[in-house]
């Protein structure tokens, strides 16, 4: 079975944003040390200089220009580095695609359907697309707070930069392949529906397969089941409500597909050991309470 945890040494990941830019350097050589990993957000590498040699549907050798595409559940995992210095950058799918942008995925979907992991960025574009990295940087440095211009500001980058990527991907002439497998029609599933109603069946359904089939799939592949898929994006997408908006609890629960809000409470306490509202005041400095109905919000 797959290993889940982030990659400490060339992706990303964070306990409370949706999106993360950050860049790296990793001085001199460095050797496997662990099996393939997956994890529950997307990632890609744009690289700057040195070398690396991944592991993700193949073996890839990466150089400056470089962008290395990590699909959400993909097992992947770093064979071999020299000199590496890169611009990482993470992000939530179900919380971009909920936006209408979902069409910006396509690279992430060709890789899950055995296409390239590379892409190679036209050199003349290199400047544009790290300057969107650092402004992205920049801005996850702000001081943490309900700010929903914050927040469609790092999505607006986030497009921009996978803008770029599909441009050079689709000029590349790489093409998916037909006919998906069971594991990334259901994951692009889930992705693109996660935020509404969803359960175990809805899933099968769309994939012409048996739920146990589904599940015992997706555990093998990434492990993580469908319903885990379905609940790691909900929350993921909550955490983004929480953080950028005043909205109450009850409005947030049903926003990520939660009829009642008693369950969703339940749940994203037992993902990140705090109630929403207490989340929500350790991040922002300060409780919020409806002070006309004394509801946590």
């Amino acid at each position: 079975m797959t290993r889940v945890r982030p990659i400490a040494r060339d992706l990303l990941t964070d306990s409370s944003r949706t999106v993360v830019a950050a860049r790296q350097s990793h001085v001199g050589k460095l050797a496997p040390s662990h099996p393939p990993v997956t994890h529950s957000h997307a990632a890609l590498g744009f690289y700057l200089g040195g070398r690396s040699r991944v592991e993700l549907n193949g073996e890839w050798n990466l150089r400056e220009g470089d962008v290395l595409l990590v699909p959400a559940g993909e097992p992947h995992r770093m064979l071999e580095t020299d000199g590496l210095e890169l611009w990482g950058l993470s992000f939530c799918v179900p919380c971009f695609a909920s936006d209408g942008s979902a069409s910006l995925l396509e690279p992430f979907e060709r890789v899950r359907d055995g296409a390239s992991a590379v892409v190679r960025i036209p050199s003349d574009r290199h400047a544009y697309l790290e300057g969107l990295f650092r402004e992205l940087e920049n801005l996850g440095r702000e001081p943490q707070g309900p700010s929903e211009a914050l927040d469609a500001i790092q999505r607006s980058l986030l497009t921009l930069i996978l803008a770029e990527v599909d441009r050079a991907s689709s000029s590349s002439g790489a093409h998916r392949a037909t006919g998906g497998s069971v594991v990334t029609e259901a994951l692009r599933f889930i992705e693109r529906n996660c935020l509404r109603p969803l359960t175990l069946n809805d899933v099968a359904a769309a994939v012409r397969r048996s739920p146990t089939y589904v599940t015992t799939a997706l555990t093998q592949a990434t492990g993580r089941s469908a319903v885990q898929w379905i609940v790691s994006g909900r929350m993921a997408e909550a955490k983004r409500l929480l953080l950028h908006s005043d909205e109450m609890v009850d409005v947030v629960a049903e926003r990520v597909g939660y009829a009642d809000a008693t369950h969703f409470i339940r749940m994203f306490r037992r993902e990140y050991g705090a109630t929403p509202a207490a989340w929500r005041a350790a991040q922002t400095r300060g409780p919020r309470v409806d002070h006309g109905s004394g509801t946590e919000r």
